[in-house]
């Protein structure tokens, strides 16, 4: 196993410098290409100071140039991080002090340095060692959590998404619409093809028109997408007409993709979705393979080879993957609430069948899946909260047909004080990424409360 993935993506590129790595509209990168280009902005950073265990964070979209500054900050053995680009200054903010990196890339600066070149000081941040990734997840406590994930720990879960998961060849073309900054786009529609020498289709943001007209463009064998993707294909007139023929798979993850949604979506186009289970900080321990066609309506998949799962007595389901992350950055009572002796104890409440199936029924943290995002309600009770008007918030998640879960919000008012709930939800979009803030808002006299004054959510919910 090498000690840095960057090492395996290299070989790759040896074996074919002349094929495709990266296509998008207008443009393409061979492995050559991406590997000497990947090379050329690792000598960029070193000369801007950059050396093995500093932390670079990246802002960057669907682009090459992610790619590039990616394989540019391993080859150096940086540990990076990459951001959201949809995360609003102050949250972007918020995380940067919890990371103290070295540098703050963007697209622009992958081209060359540039006036302004981001450097944010001396780090104070300790070196990484053997560090691939900080994934940055929000926190249940309100706060964001970077999740430190090993080079070993990435090898693995590369080699699981390319192998039984998707069941990867170099023949094959993936396409790249999940934000690449996000656990599921990383791995399985970037780092996956290309640990395989198969090629990477950008979609920079998806839209149903961009994403059928890129399958016909380049032929897509795979499309890696969440529930809500497939859900507003499905409702688009262009379906009808496109030309699906390349693709044969999809995969989901992020959120539960329904059972409903996979059959019609196979009932329409004829591609069978392989859903799954996983997070950021254990990537994809449970998954339906590829090469397997059995399905469970209900059932999440089977534990992935090399990952041991546990139901403990509350029935939590705690997970044992070599592809774990090692610890949450500057957060260690977080850390050990979550991870035990090599155990995750992932929130969720399952069951497991005889035959090794697991089905989730419900969860025992707090968490919003919207959309193949994770809200964490303390979060934007936190942003509620900072409105002069309001007294107190809560926040929970409603159901959605196409997004799973959508954000909503209960408050109560400051006495002598008015405002309306549409500038409520002015003031939390504002402050929050686009899937953070809600989309529901109601004002209370009073929150139903606990003796111990505990706001008592389950009360709430009828109201949704």
């Amino acid at each position: 196993m090498a000690d840095n993935f960057a090492r395996r993506l290299e070989a790759t590129s040896r074996r074919t410098p002349d094929k495709r790595a990266v296509v998008w509209d207008g443009g393409a990168l061979t492995f050559g290409e991406l590997d000497r280009r990947a090379g050329a902005f690792a000598e960029t950073l070193a000369a801007g100071g950059v050396k093995a265990g500093d932390r670079i964070a990246l802002t960057i979209g669907n682009h090459w140039a992610f790619a590039v500054a990616l394989l540019a900050g391993w080859k150096l053995g940086a540990t990076v991080a990459p951001l959201d680009t949809l995360l609003k200054p102050d949250e972007r903010a918020d995380i940067l002090a919890d990371l103290e990196p070295s540098l703050l890339i963007d697209e622009a600066h992958v081209g060359g340095p540039r006036p302004g070149w981001p450097g944010l000081g001396d780090p104070t941040a300790p070196s990484e060692g053997s560090a691939a990734l900080i994934l940055y997840t929000s926190g249940s406590t309100g706060r964001p959590k970077g999740a430190l994930l090993s080079h070993a720990a990435l090898e693995l879960a590369i080699e699981s998404w390319a192998g039984p998961v998707m069941a990867l060849t170099p023949a094959d073309v993936v396409l790249a619409t999940l934000p690449l900054a996000h656990s599921f786009g990383l791995n399985g529609a970037l780092l996956a093809p290309l640990l395989v020498g198969a090629t990477v289709a950008l979609v920079e943001r998806f839209a149903p028109d961009r994403v059928v007209e890129a399958i016909s463009r380049h032929r897509v064998t795979v499309f890696p997408g969440v529930a809500t993707m497939f859900r507003r294909l499905l409702d688009v007139p262009e379906l009808a007409a496109a030309d699906l023929g390349s693709v044969r798979i999809a995969v989901s993850g992020a959120a539960p993709c329904p059972w409903e949604l996979a059959e019609r979506w196979r009932s329409r186009t004829g591609i069978r979705i392989v859903r799954g289970y996983g997070m950021t900080e254990l990537f994809r321990p449970i998954s339906y393979q590829a090469a397997n066609p059995h399905e469970s309506p209900d059932a999440i998949g089977w534990p992935v080879p090399g990952v041991e799962i546990r139901i403990v007595e509350d029935g939590e389901l705690w997970i044992k993957s070599p592809s774990a992350m090692n610890a949450y950055i500057n957060a260690p009572d977080e850390t050990r609430e979550v991870l035990a002796e090599g155990w995750f104890r992932t929130g969720d409440l399952a069951t497991v069948s005889a035959d090794g199936l697991v089905t989730i029924v419900g969860r025992k943290r707090e968490r919003i899946l919207r959309g193949g995002y994770s809200v964490f309600p303390p979060e934007v009770e936190a942003v509620l909260l900072t409105h002069p008007a309001v007294a107190e918030a809560a926040v929970l998640g409603m159901p959605h047909p196409e997004l799973g879960e959508d954000v909503a919000a209960f408050v109560t008012l400051r006495p002598d004080r008015a405002v309306t709930t549409d500038e409520l939800i002015a003031h939390c979009r504002d402050r929050l990424a686009a899937f953070k803030y809600p989309r529901r808002l109601i004002v209370l006299d009073a929150l139903p409360k606990s003796p111990t004054g505990k706001i008592l959510k389950a009360r709430l919910r009828p109201q949704l």
